[in-house]
């Protein structure tokens, strides 16, 4: 049981890689508060931890609104004392009709719009966070970043490589800063991942497509959520104590 009485704040946690993570770190003893936007599934993703034995609470709040942002923070420590874990799981390629846009394709409000859902919730979850963990001297911080990040993504934007080159590299930067406080931050880079956003497209492409891209991999599959996941709670887990500033490519050898 690596998470007995953490208190793990998880973004973007009613869908997908957040999700997969809030089970994990729940069925491991950990405390979730899970954070999302859509009301429906968080009460359903709350339920469902609580059904499995696990101890979690809901907040409905956008993570690029300061204000909100704040406010979750601030209701999390009155009621629970500390926050042990942060992942940043806010994020995705496809809030643009073309995800795969070409840079002279991208519109200046398509750039714009990436940047900042990729970005923003991660800089204000961070910000919020790190007094709580600073007076705490301990913390795990968790980011998701992209292989696009890399600059090794064909199916989607230069902004979104742009964002998620961001990620990367705000990890390392703030890693240097909280280390001395006690806390770790750092940072995962997926391939594809067939979350419930993606498996849509990844259903539309043809069979010779899927195929293409399962053999680009040398572990010749697609990652789910829960691949991503399992890496996330290494790096939220005491197994990763003396691990911080790095990115982890999770991409079955990509």
């Amino acid at each position: 049981m690596r998470f007995t009485d953490r208190v793990a704040l998880i973004t973007a946690a009613a869908s997908g890689i957040g999700r997969a993570t809030a089970d994990i770190i729940g069925a491991e003893g950990g405390i979730v508060v899970a954070v999302d936007t859509d009301k429906t599934r968080l009460d359903a993703t709350v339920e469902a931890l609580k059904s499995a034995g696990g101890r979690a609470h809901g907040r409905q709040a956008d993570a690029l609104d300061p204000d909100q942002v704040g406010g979750v923070v601030e209701s999390v420590v009155r009621e629970l004392g500390r926050i042990d874990i942060l992942v940043n799981a806010v994020g995705g390629s496809t809030i643009i009709p073309r995800a795969a846009a070409k840079v002279d394709e991208l519109t200046f409000a398509e750039w714009q719009r990436l940047i900042a859902f990729n970005l923003e919730g991660t800089f204000l979850f961070c910000h919020a966070v790190t007094p709580v963990m600073k007076r705490q001297q301990s913390g795990k911080i968790v980011n998701i970043s992209s292989i696009a990040g890399r600059g090794l993504s064909e199916s989607s934007s230069s902004a979104y490589a742009a964002a998620k080159g961001g990620i990367i590299a705000f990890t390392k930067k703030i890693a240097l800063e909280l280390g001395p406080f006690g806390i770790n931050v750092n940072a995962i880079a997926p391939s594809l991942t067939l979350t419930e956003r993606l498996q849509p497209r990844w259903d539309k492409w043809t069979a010779e497509e899927r195929a293409r891209e399962t053999d680009r991999m040398p572990l010749r599959r697609v990652a789910v959520a829960r691949d991503q996941a399992r890496v996330i709670c290494f790096l939220a887990s005491q197994d990763a104590d003396f691990v911080t500033g790095v990115t982890i490519d999770v991409t079955g050898g990509l």
